[in-house]
């Protein structure tokens, strides 16, 4: 379904029904940036259809759509013509404009220069799944996904997320797959692609990618002895869904391979976004466990818990403990930046 693929876990007790969904979101509609506006976003009808409602329910699956729109002016462009005004003014009064002055000619010149720039729009999509407990988004970056996850805190109360955990990291899981020796070794319905980026936690911060190459070899599992470990790795599950997991388990470059849209019902009347939606959920719906499972299961919010606090225990003065993936706003709770297409999913 979505182009990327970032997995909260839905705390227990939230189950709005649609219409409070609805009537939470109708207070946050998208409007356009105005003319001196840098930046603007709301929630958007997922159908595209104008006037429509916020929150599609396709097979109990409940569908959002976020817009993104930003307007953004050249420094140099600002700079300029903040120098000019700032010539002006010396010219006309033979002193030249000091620091506090010459930043405030600065936001004059982009306050002006706003309504010429060219408006840039992108979406997310949300997805819910009440009966899993998950929250799905499809932003392609941590700035995206920060932005949606604080959208929809906002908009709901009571509503608490946490990135899912699972009992092995997903950089151990990718290191694991790359020194198998074959592909018996690797879980099932999991097969490793040919896409890879290897990266080393030493001073050089060296970087070794591999694209369109065959990975299980010697060449791979030298880098990976001498210490530069998977940050990226591509995969695919029951050679029905193809992505990239991110060492953050972030999926991107998420497709439907050949063959899962072939479900769909010749020359029917039913809206295809139902159809879509269905078909790429119900997808998800199943590879998702099994990627959970791969990397050995999903830890319960308590152990988590007990893992942040013996962390903090053990943990230096002055460092940062190692906490579950929350961090509480209000009544709600938004996940911790984690390591950093926007065209519809369907």
């Amino acid at each position: 379904m979505f182009k990327n693929v970032t997995l909260y876990r839905l705390q227990p007790g939230w189950a709005p029904t649609i219409d409070e969904m609805e009537a939470a979101l109708d207070a946050a509609r998208f409007s356009p940036c105005g003319a001196t506006q840098d930046k603007s976003f709301g929630w958007i009808e997922p159908r595209g259809q104008a006037h429509g409602p916020l929150v599609e329910s396709v097979n109990g699956q409940r569908i959002l759509r976020f817009m993104i729109e930003s307007k953004a002016v050249p420094g140099a462009v600002v700079r300029k013509k903040a120098q000019e005004a700032a010539d002006h003014i010396e010219a006309t009064t033979g002193r030249k404009p000091g620091k506090k002055e010459t930043k405030a000619l600065r936001e004059d010149a982009l306050l002006a220069l706003l309504p010429q720039a060219f408006a840039r729009q992108s979406q997310v999509w949300v997805w819910i799944d009440l009966e899993n407990g998950w929250l799905v988004t499809d932003a392609g970056s941590q700035g995206k996904n920060d932005e949606i996850i604080s959208a929809l805190v906002r908009a709901f109360d009571g509503l608490a997320l946490a990135l899912l955990n699972t009992a092995m990291t997903p950089q151990t899981a990718m290191t694991q797959w790359l020194m198998a020796e074959s592909s018996d070794e690797w879980p099932q319905g999991i097969s490793v692609e040919r896409e890879c980026e290897l990266k080393s936690h030493d001073e050089e911060k060296s970087v070794v990618k591999f694209t369109r190459h065959h990975l299980l070899t010697d060449e791979v599992r030298k880098h990976i002895t001498e210490g530069k470990l998977p940050s990226r790795l591509a995969l695919s599950w029951e050679g029905r869904i193809g992505f990239v997991m991110t060492e953050s388990m972030q999926l991107k470059k998420v497709s439907f391979l050949e063959g899962v849209f072939d479900d769909r019902p010749a020359g029917s009347d039913e809206d295809p976004f139902d159809t879509d939606v269905a078909l790429s959920t119900g997808e998800l719906r199943q590879m998702i466990p099994a990627l959970i499972e791969a990397l050995g299961g999903e830890l319960s919010p308590d152990t988590v818990t007990a893992a942040s606090q013996s962390a903090a225990a053990n943990a230096a003065p002055g460092s940062r403990p190692v906490g579950s993936g929350t961090v509480t706003v209000g009544k709600a709770a938004v996940p911790e930046a984690a390591t950093a297409d926007d065209t519809p999913p369907f």
